[in-house]
């Protein structure tokens, strides 16, 4: 059996943790530079708002309901999200992180009906109490199944926050309700293909031939297929496996025109990428800069990309900001106001298999020393506690964040106050 433990609203959830006031008031969390929402309380989904909806666009609402808003506190979100983690991992003995407030867990020890349900309430009932997030639980035989499991956990005030979908039966009868579109796996190019042959149901897409599925939808809807009918084609990942492509980007909080802060923000980014290669202990052998103007705007559109081969594989945040200055100096063009830069590191392989150039520096063995410097600094004492000088000081580049609450678990300045 493997359960799906998803945390509802979870954005909302972390606000309302450290704001008891907000309890049974609309909530929602905007996206980057506050753009979008991305995030919804139950009461702000029952006034009508719909996820994506551009923030300008529901001022008034926001204004006549007294909706609550708040700009995206990532160094927040991450934080409650590893305590629900570390609380889940210590009640089952394998679990698979699947998202920052979704994960999925291996219940293969717990096969009575009772013993399922009673795991799922004292884990839901843990992190309520432990960390203040309310979740549900969905339990079946496979992790497709699960999801469905878990949607009506959410869906149905009835199943307390758990569900364990088992049973023809009861398989016959919740897929039968459930939209093809809905499942897990399922885009939107598969969903229209389904419909297109008036399949509509999960059960529909159950009870199709497999031949049919595996000739129209490849091998990944036939595992689909094989899950819905209750043959486990995904296993538990206890390791999450290494990333083949790193990219750090964000928009501008405003248009920028200088090549000194494109630069600024590309050294922050470049950093930043470097840093997540370290953690999975990885060196990358391409470097990919991109840069672009605003194309909904009136002015004359500009984008433009380039990928420059290292000499030889690295995680050092140095020599990696090195080589994507000189990308950008060779894209960059003046007479635009930019509205983002990123990076891309690819051809990533093991830092113990990375192959040394005759020319590789001679105090590689110093640099190496002095990324693990600042990346212990950093980790102590909070981010960018310790940083190239080449990502600037002020940074008034930077993503904006009008309305953003304290990071109260990761900062001292940032602790509740309690009189």
């Amino acid at each position: 059996m493997i359960g799906l433990v998803d945390m509802n609203n979870f954005y909302v959830s972390c606000e309302r943790v450290f704001r008891p006031d907000l309890e049974g008031r609309p909530v929602v969390v905007l996206s980057n530079n506050d753009g979008c929402i991305i995030a919804r309380s139950n009461e702000a989904k029952s006034l009508g708002i719909k996820m994506g909806t551009p923030y300008h666009s529901v001022r008034e609402i926001i204004k006549q309901e007294n909706i609550a808003v708040f700009s995206s506190n990532y160094a927040l979100y991450g934080d409650m999200s590893q305590r629900v983690m570390e609380t889940i991992r210590s009640m089952v003995p394998t679990l698979e992180v699947y998202s920052i407030d979704e994960l999925f867990l291996d219940l293969g020890g717990f096969n009575q009906k009772q013993k399922l349900l009673e795991l799922g309430q004292k884990i839901r009932k843990t992190i309520k109490k432990h960390i203040g997030i309310p979740a549900c639980v969905g339990i079946a035989r496979t992790k497709v199944l699960a999801k469905i499991a878990n949607h009506q956990a959410k869906k149905s005030m009835m199943h307390d926050g758990v569900f364990l979908l088992e049973g023809e039966k009861l398989m016959r009868e919740y897929l039968s309700l459930f939209d093809v579109a809905d499942i897990w796996g399922i885009g939107r190019n598969y969903a229209y293909l389904l419909h297109s042959h008036e399949v509509t149901s999960a059960e529909q897409f159950r009870l199709m031939p497999e031949n049919w599925v595996k000739k129209h939808m490849t091998v990944v809807g036939q595992r689909i297929w094989w899950e819905l009918n209750g043959h486990a084609c995904l296993e538990i990942e206890e390791i999450t496996p290494h990333k083949k492509n790193i990219c750090t980007s964000r928009s501008f909080s405003k248009p920028q025109t200088q090549q000194g802060k494109l630069k600024e923000a590309l050294a922050t980014y470049t950093s930043r990428a470097a840093e997540k290669l370290r953690r999975q202990k990885s060196c990358a052998h391409l470097l990919t800069i991109f840069i672009h103007t605003n194309k909904f705007k009136k002015e004359k559109y500009y984008s433009n990309t380039i990928t420059i081969t290292l000499p030889e594989p690295t995680d050092d945040t140095t020599q990696l900001i090195k080589q994507a200055f000189t990308g950008l100096q060779q894209i960059f063009q003046k007479g635009y106001a930019y509205q983002k830069v990123g990076v891309i590191l690819s051809g990533i392989s093991p830092a113990i298999q990375k192959q040394l150039s005759i020319f590789s520096p001679s105090d590689r063995d110093k640099r190496e020393m002095l990324m693990l410097a600042m990346d212990t600094i950093n980790a102590k004492f909070g981010s960018d506690t310790v940083k190239v000088a080449a990502t600037g000081i002020e940074q008034d580049w930077k993503m904006q964040q009008e309305i953003v609450s304290p990071r109260y678990t990761t900062h001292w300045k940032d602790l509740l106050k309690v009189k």
